[in-house]
């Protein structure tokens, strides 16, 4: 099977039109061979991560993957596009292996239970999925302690952990091992802020110099990678397992990829089998994923430089406001003078123009996620769709 055609990302640089708050990339060299396609009837929705597919469009979009290629179904999850994907997963992240799994919330705590072993303290962000977000699994099922760090903040640094760790010395009596460190990369609860690759790099030294096992919940890495200019490959390369999730920009229903040494993935079908995650069939989503990978990042930089085009204009609008998150990937604050009814403005903007926007509140203010809908249309159309409504 062919490779993807792997690029470095560029850093990103600020622009004056939008003070440092909206990150500028160059446009990206080359064409991409799956480049994103309008419906017959585009609509633009600054909400998501990307188009959730209704039913009859995900059967269109899977007849055209069959189309290109004849899709090979798996069996329990072995060979086929499966077996594709994950091969294909494991020479995008530079580790050994990769397995599909239904979900990321089992990626997540496999790859922990794993990780760690016998040793039960898990360090974790308090605003990650990991601790808030999956029913206490970590605990109930695995048996590991989850301990929070950074209450209310996107990440913890590298002496907050440390301090942390050394301080068990004194505030445990009966002791028990560390297993592993988790950390999501952007995190959902902090509207999709990044982890600052300094920190990560810092964390993931202290943490090889005390043989403390580190994962990396990914689900979102593509856009962190777009909007810092990081690969996803060296986003991986400081962590033993990676998790990416299958459905929140590569077009599938479901699913997810855990991606790490041979020793450690190896392991999964046996556990995915006993926690009850083995589906006969999972051809479905493997394919619309694998299909959607070809030319991902190519689409995503696509859709950095279009946000910072629109933006930049419609901030020259008379009483409209958009500016980006402090570490933020593809969420902007949109806020709105006291004299425009923003309420009116959502429903021209979907009603004249195909676009929709998250209500704004009292405060005529709200978030606009960008995702790959942005560039079903020109710049202009965007522009003129925002002047028109306001």
């Amino acid at each position: 099977m062919s490779s993807i055609n792997r690029r470095n990302f560029l850093r990103t640089t600020g622009i004056t039109a939008l003070p440092t708050l909206i990150p500028m990339l160059p446009a990206f060299a080359g064409n991409s061979n799956q480049q994103q396609s309008a419906p017959a009837n585009p609509v633009i929705k600054f909400f998501g991560d990307a188009e959730m597919l209704e039913p009859g469009d995900y059967l269109t979009e899977l007849q055209k993957v069959q189309a290109a290629t004849a899709i090979v179904k798996d069996r329990y999850g072995a060979g086929g596009v499966v077996e594709a994907l994950e091969k294909k997963f494991a020479m995008i992240t530079g580790k050994q292996n990769a397995v599909f799994m239904p979900s990321g919330t089992m990626a997540n705590q496999l790859a922990l239970a794993v990780l760690s072993g016998e040793n039960p303290k898990v360090f974790v962000q308090d605003t990650s999925h990991v601790y808030r977000d999956e029913a206490d699994a970590a605990q109930s099922v695995f048996q590991k302690r989850l301990m929070p760090l950074a209450k209310g903040e996107t990440f913890f640094t590298a002496m907050q952990l440390q301090d942390s760790i050394e301080g068990l010395q004194s505030e445990e009596v009966f002791k028990s091992g560390i297993g592993a460190v988790s950390i999501e990369n952007p995190v959902r609860r902090t509207d999709g802020r990044m982890v600052p690759l300094e920190e990560i790099q810092k964390i993931t030294a202290y943490c090889r110099s005390k043989n403390i096992k580190l994962h990396l919940d990914g689900a979102r890495i593509y856009l962190a990678a777009a909007w810092s200019g990081i690969s996803v490959k060296e986003y991986a390369s400081y962590f033993d397992t990676v998790y990416i999730s299958l459905y929140k920009y590569l077009g599938a229903s479901a699913g997810a990829i855990l991606c790490g040494d041979a020793v450690v993935i190896e392991k999964m079908p046996h556990l995915i089998k006993v926690h009850g995650g083995s589906m006969y069939g999972n051809w479905t989503n493997a394919a619309m994923a694998l299909y959607r990978l070809e030319g991902i990042e190519v689409r995503l930089l696509n859709t950095v430089q279009r946000a910072k085009e629109i933006f930049t204009a419609i901030n020259k609008l008379q009483g409209i406001t958009i500016t980006a998150l402090e570490g933020g990937t593809n969420i902007y604050n949109l806020d709105l003078a006291k004299g425009i009814n923003g309420k009116a403005m959502q429903e021209k903007l979907s009603k004249e123009f195909n676009i929709r926007i998250a209500r704004p509140n009292e405060k005529n203010h709200t978030l606009l996620t960008v995702n790959e809908t942005i560039l079903y249309h020109n710049s202009d159309y965007v522009i003129n769709a925002f002047k028109r409504s306001i």
